[in-house]
């Protein structure tokens, strides 16, 4: 049973690796999981929570930190080490199906921290602002799958990998925000 699913994940990976290949997700995917791409985004979220909720804002701040440091924490130094699966860039049997579009890293594969903090985040978000903003929910879905979808294409991440981590985000972008519901203060 592992193994087959072992090798389904391995074939779908190389069709979205390698059969999905183009010049244009070259230049793309490896600027979409860069963190660095992404400051502006959360620069924007910061100075927006603070401004237009002042006190609550700094609570909205420090949970979407505590979320993004239990998903990594969880995803890498967890799991990760525990089941010590190899990225498809270091497995001995693709070594000559792979495209290097990124460092491979030399860390473990599942889960995808990248597909475990982004959709923590994502899913804290949505549910923080759903009521007041419907288009949280398509966006910030579409982000959390973008950025995971890029992990599986330039090729750090199985896709299996980036499965369980957006599971993995999304109970924890749910646990964030019911907890953030019991801190936070009046408005």
């Amino acid at each position: 049973m592992i193994e087959t699913l072992q090798q389904f994940d391995a074939e779908l990976f190389l069709k979205v690796h390698r059969g999905l290949s183009n010049d244009f997700f070259d230049w793309l995917m490896p600027l979409v999981r860069n963190r660095f791409f992404w400051s502006p985004l959360y620069l924007f979220i910061v100075v927006f929570c603070i401004r237009q909720y002042k006190k609550t804002g700094y609570y909205m701040i420090g949970m979407i930190l505590a979320t993004f440091a239990m998903g990594d924490l969880i995803a890498s130094r967890l799991i990760k080490p525990a089941v010590a699966r190899l990225r498809p860039c270091n497995e001995p049997t693709l070594v000559h199906d792979i495209i290097h579009r990124v460092p491979c890293g030399s860390g473990y594969s599942f889960p995808s921290s990248h597909a475990t903090n982004h959709f923590a985040i994502a899913i804290f978000l949505i549910c923080l602002f759903y009521k007041k903003w419907k288009p949280i929910l398509p966006l910030g879905l579409a982000w959390a799958l973008l950025v995971s979808f890029a992990q599986v294409y330039v090729g750090v991440h199985y896709p299996i990998d980036t499965f369980v981590g957006a599971l993995l985000g999304t109970s924890i972008g749910f646990f964030t925000f019911f907890i953030y519901q019991k801190i936070k203060p009046a408005q």
